[in-house]
């Protein structure tokens, strides 16, 4: 997993999609996938090559403000593992917010 992220940090830059893009362009290109992914799953579609293109593209946000995925995902998890909540019609909605 790491060589291949390495591999695709690589690909961002050897592009110049680093230097000579933006997080905010970053992150319409993310809501574009996104759409995408969304498309597959109401189409019960195969939807690892959307969440893949997703993955590359916040591997480029990740590259430019300057952390990793473990860091992102440690984050993440701490704000979570201790939540509570239940759910509601097929989401988990977090205790305070329902």
């Amino acid at each position: 997993m790491e060589e291949l992220t390495k591999l695709i940090i690589k690909w961002h830059h050897d592009r110049n999609l680093i230097e000579g893009s933006s997080d905010k362009d970053q992150v319409l290109k993310l809501m574009q996938e996104l759409g995408e992914l969304s498309d597959s799953v109401c189409k019960d579609k195969d939807v690892k090559d959307d969440l893949g293109d997703m993955m590359v593209v916040m591997l480029n946000i990740m590259e430019r403000q300057g952390v990793s995925m473990e860091e992102c995902l440690k984050t993440a998890y701490d704000d979570i593992k201790d939540r509570k909540g239940k759910m509601v019609d097929g989401i988990f909605v977090k205790e305070g917010d329902h």
